[in-house]
């Protein structure tokens, strides 16, 4: 696990930017798993804007989403459909048959899950799996107690993490309860991971996350188990890492 402190979210989305740039000119045809939230909303300005001023280019990308909030159609401006096709897809040259996002609308929960693994596998897997992660410790919508070897599963969402995403809705009322959610299994499956985290909030989580035990009380804990993991922490959420890092 390489660790980088980010002076800023600047300078950590920058960084994360850079790495996603270096993946898709190594391999034009890369698999991208793709999070969403407000951690990696720079991170997608700066690729943006390497794609309009460098040429940056993402025709033949392939690109993953890591979950959709079940009951909100992909119109629904709180969705992760609208979030990513407005801050990221409407920008740049991904080709839209190139896009996987779970369907929060589809009739059969479980299938949907079953068919967004195989197109996964199908692909040849994730090349490189960008990654937030919750004041719990969460990655994806994977809340703690989360069995590590789940795949691609339907996920009630925990009060905090309903609590955390209610900013984003106008009513606490409105925030939905469940969602689609990459398993940790899928996640773990991914050639690369990039984690990133931003806020004091977010201090706690990380350090338990890279120096803590690995349990599913601590999702994000077991990615100390993976062969090739960067995070990159802005320096209030690394406030309490005590140790020197790279």
């Amino acid at each position: 696990m390489r660790i980088v402190i980010a002076k800023d979210y600047e300078d950590m989305s920058v960084r994360a930017a850079m790495i996603v740039a270096g993946q898709v000119c190594l391999k034009p045809a890369s698999v991208l798993g793709l999070a969403t939230g407000s951690t990696p909303l720079l991170m997608y300005k700066k690729l943006i804007r390497m794609h309009c001023q460098a040429g940056l280019d993402f025709s033949e990308a392939l690109t993953f989403n890591l979950d959709e909030y079940l009951g909100l159609s992909s119109s629904d401006e709180h969705s992760y459909h609208w979030y990513m096709n407005h801050n990221f897809f409407n920008h740049v040259n991904v080709q839209r048959e190139n896009i996987h996002i779970p369907d929060g609308m589809a009739q059969d929960i479980e299938r949907e899950c079953r068919e967004y693994d195989r197109k996964i596998l199908g692909c040849g897997g994730i090349d490189l799996q960008i990654l937030g992660i919750g004041t719990n410790g969460h990655i994806g919508f994977n809340e703690p107690d989360i069995k590590f070897e789940a795949t691609t599963h339907k996920v009630k969402l925990d009060l905090e993490t309903v609590t955390a995403n209610s900013r984003f809705f106008a009513d606490f009322n409105d925030v939905p309860r469940y969602a689609i959610s990459m398993g940790i299994k899928t996640i773990m499956h991914a050639k690369k991971i990039l984690l990133l985290a931003n806020g004091e909030n977010k201090a706690d989580a990380i350090y338990r996350a890279i120096y803590g035990g690995i349990t599913p009380e601590i999702p994000a804990s077991i990615l100390q188990l993976h062969q090739d993991v960067t995070v990159i922490i802005e320096q209030s959420a690394a406030k309490d890492i005590r140790q020197n890092v790279a």
